[in-house]
């Protein structure tokens, strides 16, 4: 029971890291390479050292936002820590997030499958 409460802890602390980081990277990071950043997911370790922060980019390089995320990582915690009650403010990891881009290519094979299926289908 004891571990259920600390792993219900973990979440409800990723999910409210999740959510002012989504305030505060467009409103306090001013860092040209940083592109529009969507904050996907956040895994906060059990010892609480160490989260990482998966990001997508609607617009801009990712790899280029990726580094000034975790340029400003410093930055973003002090201001985390500001705001979150906890004793220990993770150290943040910033992880471009692929699974959008993925699922983009899926649908675009599955779209191509299907037309390229209707021609063999009107062929016959």
């Amino acid at each position: 029971m004891a571990t259920r409460k600390a792993s219900n802890r973990g979440l409800k602390v990723a999910d409210q890291i999740q959510r002012d980081l989504s305030e505060l990277i467009p409103r306090e990071l001013k860092d040209p390479r940083l592109g529009m950043v969507t904050i996907q997911a956040v895994e906060v370790s059990p010892d609480y050292a160490h989260a990482k922060v998966y990001f997508s980019v609607l617009v801009g390089d990712p790899q280029a936002s990726q580094d000034a995320l975790n340029q400003g990582a410093g930055f973003l915690r002090n201001a985390l820590f500001k705001r979150l009650h906890i004793h220990t403010v993770p150290t943040l990891h910033f992880v471009y997030d692929r699974s959008i881009e993925r699922a983009a290519d899926m649908n675009a094979l599955i779209a191509k499958a299907v037309a390229s299926r209707g021609k063999d289908e009107d062929a016959t």
